[in-house]
């Protein structure tokens, strides 16, 4: 029985999660903020490495990205009202083992 998914707008989702605002981290040895050093030559010039500016760049690049994939959801969309939507149980079983994994180190790190 093909079911069909609504109520949720492109600009609806895109909005999803965008509304939070990023924390600093914080070093778990000194409990400050994980800003950039200054340098130790006193001049105040800040140092930043390549592998440091290309990860602002890429958290730039993904924060703009939605937090839906349209093209997707009208995919799955499309399959559910077909019929041709299947759930391979297996598939999401071993999904869920490794986020439960995942979740397990989180807590034992």
């Amino acid at each position: 029985m093909p079911s069909k998914i609504s109520g949720l707008s492109g600009d609806a989702a895109a909005a999803i999660g965008a509304s939070r605002a990023a924390e600093k981290t914080r070093d778990p040895v000194t409990g400050g903020s994980s800003a950039p050093a200054e340098s130790s030559s006193g001049s105040g010039d800040l140092h930043i490495t390549d592998s440091a500016s290309q990860l602002a760049s890429l958290e730039h690049a993904v924060r703009n990205l939605p937090a839906v994939d349209p093209v997707r959801v009208a995919q799955f969309q499309w399959a559910i009202e077909q019929g041709t939507y299947t759930v391979q149980p297996q598939h999401v079983a071993d999904q869920l083992m490794q986020l439960e994994q995942a979740f397990k180190q989180l807590q034992d790190g």
